[in-house]
């Protein structure tokens, strides 16, 4: 007879907290892994949590499916891609009409929509579900984005919002839209963090390089700045990063792990369908190349070694400048996502509700910060056309758009690479223009393409009457 409330496959690292999770919260769960040695890993687990009366685990997955209550929630957490599909062909003989698969990897939300296309005609659900918090919050309480089948999401619902972080009671779980909704808002999060990660490093490379910074000093500004207007989960473990020391050397762990960014895939994906939409998210865009920058450490070593490596310590900024820069750019990284979200909204036909997004992302998840509650209600209004013309924002930009002038400059002056803080400047003078200089472009385009243009005195479109270039 079954008996779990609900089943998941795949006890990595994320999966066995996900599963623990449940069980914590009093859901009976059936567990599966293609290795059954790791399956024995994680009952031992949950036996020394308390936990084992509530986990089933299966090393067989025909078993494994028919201990799960009908109609089934099944969670797949493996690689994305390739691996994805396999397991979903592995399910299907012993899947019924009403079951659901739920994919909590990071996947892209193209893929989820195929996969959504596919099942929805065999009768099979398909939740993409992204989950943000890491391995902690997997464990305590993540945000929680849901797309795909409804009727499905509501079979799953109570479980997911258990689970799910709490912001003032609320749940930070919702379901946003069918197909790739859910995964495609998570892709977006992931973006927004890559470019506020940046950010980040960047005004701690001025700290560094410009201000003689050392990193205990560092990380005491920053743990400072984690009680004002910054407050935010990446503010407040910056300053954990920086305060650790490596107990073999004595030296700031910082200053020894190798300045090479890793990167999944997830932020350059938000890059790619930001343009595709034809939405500038030029934050994002700057962290993706900083990464990709960061990983050619040959490359630089030999560069510095051929242009001379920058004078140190002569950055004129102040910490208030480098505070107020930093919120300027995360309110315009912020202003980016958002915009690519309703953009996508539009165009998929997903109808998503930007400000329970701004909700569910007050808690567990790795951008949750003090300003979401602007933004959610910004969004509530359904006035917002983008951040940087919600008044609360307005206010705060008039006066930090200054120091984040004022610091990209001493960044250019001074030789310290702020990729994404001049990004976000640039966008915002760029989207606050009334006249742009986007004439010349289209004048240029008509002379060597006919592509046509508009005057501002009349309707419809024009062509000049262009000397030609040819055999000159």
């Amino acid at each position: 007879m079954a008996s779990a409330d609900i089943g998941l496959i795949g006890l990595a690292v994320m999966g066995s907290n996900l599963a623990l999770n449940i069980a914590e919260k009093g859901y009976t769960i059936a567990v599966h892994n293609r290795s059954a040695g790791r399956i024995d890993e994680f009952v031992a687990m949950a036996q020394a949590q308390g936990l084992a009366n509530r986990v089933v685990p299966e090393a067989d997955l025909a078993r494994f499916i028919q201990q799960v209550k009908r109609p089934r929630s099944i969670i797949i957490m493996v690689k994305a891609g390739k691996p994805v599909d396999e397991m979903i062909e592995q399910l299907l003989p012993h899947l019924e009409a009403g079951d659901a698969i739920l994919e909590c990897g990071n996947s892209l939300y193209t893929d989820k929509q195929r996969r959504f296309d596919y099942l929805t005609p065999k009768g099979i659900g398909y939740l993409g579900i992204g989950v943000s918090g890491g391995e902690e919050g997997a464990r305590h309480g993540p945000s929680i984005m849901v797309g795909g089948a409804e009727e499905q999401w509501k079979n799953a619902q109570p479980i997911l919002e258990a689970i799910s972080a709490k912001f003032n009671g609320e749940p930070c779980c919702a379901y946003l839209g069918n197909g790739g909704a859910g995964h495609f808002v998570k892709m977006i999060h992931n973006g927004i963090e890559y470019g506020d990660m940046q950010m980040i490093a960047e005004v701690y490379g001025v700290m560094r390089d410009g201000l003689a910074y050392g990193s205990t000093e560092a990380a005491e500004v920053f743990r400072e700045w984690n009680d004002g207007p910054l407050n935010s989960y990446l503010i407040e473990i910056t300053g954990h990063v920086l305060d650790a020391i490596e107990p073999r050397t004595g030296t700031p762990l910082v200053e020894l792990i190798l300045d090479q960014a890793g990167q999944k895939g997830t932020g350059a994906w938000s890059a790619i369908a930001s343009q595709q939409l034809g939405v500038p998210a030029t934050a994002i865009e700057g962290a993706v190349a900083a990464r990709s920058i960061s990983s050619r450490k040959q490359e630089r070593v030999a560069a510095e070694a051929v242009y001379g490596k920058p004078a140190a310590h002569n950055a004129d900024v102040t910490l208030e400048d480098l505070e107020a820069a930093l919120l300027a750019g995360k309110i315009v990284s912020y202003a980016q996502g958002f915009a690519v979200i309703a953009k996508a909204s539009e165009e998929f036909g997903w109808n998503l509700p930007l400000a329970v997004i701004a909700k569910i992302w007050r808690a567990g998840c790795i951008i949750r910060s003090r300003f979401l509650d602007q933004m959610s209600a910004a969004y509530a209004k359904g006035d917002a056309i983008n951040l940087l013309m919600v008044p609360d924002f307005v206010v705060i930009m008039k006066d930090a758009h200054k120091s984040l002038r004022k610091v990209v400059a001493a960044g250019a002056l001074g030789e310290f690479p702020l990729i994404c803080l001049s990004a976000s400047l640039a966008y915002f003078d760029s989207y606050r223009q009334a006249l742009g200089t986007a004439n010349l472009t289209q004048g240029q385009r008509d002379f060597f393409g006919a592509h046509g243009f508009v005057l501002i005195d009349r309707e419809g479109e024009q062509h000049g009457t262009w000397p030609s270039t040819l055999g000159k």
